[in-house]
């Protein structure tokens, strides 16, 4: 008797280790780098999170390292019209949540499981939009830096005896946080212009023009930079709170006696200062075109009386700028190009320029941003060009994903 009351104990307890077991897996992320790597963005196909815990919900689980804290987490819709009858997550495209790497941790395992109570909705620190209320601006920011680029409206000739503004670029411009919320909605609200004096929470003190402002591109052909006009179109893909994604496409226009048009992809996550941009080229006529991605050379404030250095760092792939103002502080902005894909670098009366080769229908992936001396964080030139370094090898080491069996 008391052999089978055993044995029925045991059973029973393991089939409850069985259910657990069912209901949650672990995933072990590593990467090869020596320096710390904070807030590293972490991403698995939601297909994944379905094999291993069938009908997980994307609002029932629960994202925890190894000590157990539970993580914010975030899982993307790929396709908004993808309807899910069954409820299998067909519609979703990934899993994402951070993990601050310390230095030399090189691995870190978490555990994905299901919870029979609600997950809250985590503070956003991403943020994109379209904006109609200053006619049709596109902006996106994240806890530490943000930006903005014009469409067509603003693109259009001004009607009689109106005010409106009229500027043609496809430059990306820079709104300087000494915050770490989200101030895009509210400084559209204080009405145009009010945000170009700092009054606590950052300004926007770039200047862009005609120019390609920080990270906007051109077509190069040696001598001269031809470059398209405002967006023409907007999709927002995803929205945070750790990851906003969108696209912005670009009527074609004529560089050199070849047509060229172009899809920007933005990855914006939280944590960083430089967005990854994955810009794809389609043009008839040659085979392959040299991409120019540009600062401009003079960042500054008006009557600022700017100080500004460059650097060029081919093995590094960088191009970056540190601008010295009067009174508004001091800005650093550059451009990442991972791997061996910078060709080198030029410049014309307006820009600074990264030179890289592109073929037809094939993403160019490089990284753009900046960070300013008033956030508190690069309080000088050389914690500037230490970040873009660092952010140079975590793109030329990205991390591995594996699911443990």
């Amino acid at each position: 008797m008391k052999t089978l009351c055993a044995s029925l104990l045991l059973a029973a307890l393991w089939s409850a280790a069985s259910l657990t077991a069912a209901d949650k897996f672990t995933i072990t992320v590593s990467h090869d780098l020596d320096t710390p790597r904070p807030a590293e963005t972490i991403t698995l196909p939601w297909t994944a999170v379905q094999k291993a815990i069938p009908g997980a919900l994307l609002q029932k689980i629960a994202v925890k390292d190894a000590t157990g804290q539970v993580l914010p987490y975030q899982v993307t819709n790929i396709d908004p019209e993808a309807k899910d009858p069954q409820g299998k997550g067909v519609a979703y495209g990934e899993l994402i949540f951070q993990h601050d790497f310390a230095a030399g941790e090189k691995s870190a395992t978490f555990t994905i499981e299901k919870t029979n109570t609600i997950s809250p909705v985590f503070p956003a620190k991403v943020f994109a939009r379209f904006v109609p209320e200053r006619l049709d601006d596109f902006a996106w920011e994240n806890d530490r830096i943000a930006h903005r680029t014009y469409g067509p409206t603003l693109a259009e000739p001004a009607p009689a005896g109106s005010n409106k503004e009229v500027l043609v670029t496809s430059g990306l411009d820079v709104w300087c946080k000494a915050v770490d919320y989200l101030v895009v909605d509210r400084w559209y609200n204080k009405g145009h212009d009010h945000y170009h004096k700092d009054e606590g929470e950052g300004m926007d003190m770039y200047q862009v023009g005609k120019s390609r402002g920080c990270g906007g591109t051109g077509v190069w052909d040696g001598k001269k930079l031809y470059t398209s006009r405002n967006y023409k179109t907007w999709k927002v893909i995803a929205n945070g709170p750790i990851r906003a994604i969108f696209e912005l496409t670009y009527e074609p226009w004529d560089a050199n006696g070849v047509k060229v048009a172009e899809v920007k992809r933005f990855t914006v996550d939280a944590g960083h200062n430089l967005d990854q941009i994955d810009s794809t080229f389609t043009f008839d006529g040659a085979k392959e075109i040299v991409v120019a991605i540009g600062l401009i050379k003079d960042s500054a404030d008006k009557g600022q009386d700017p100080k500004i250095e460059v650097g060029q760092n081919k093995a590094e792939g960088s191009l970056t700028q540190w601008c010295v103002q009067k009174t508004n502080g001091s800005l650093g902005t550059a451009i990442v190009l991972p791997g061996s894909t910078l060709e080198g670098f030029a410049e014309d009366s307006l820009n600074q320029l990264a030179l890289t080769k592109a073929t037809s229908g094939v993403p160019v992936r490089y990284y753009v941003g900046a960070g300013w001396t008033r956030s508190g964080q690069f309080p000088t030139k050389e914690s500037w060009d230490a970040y873009v370094t660092d952010a140079a090898k975590r793109a030329n080491a990205p991390i591995r994903v594996k699911v443990d069996e």
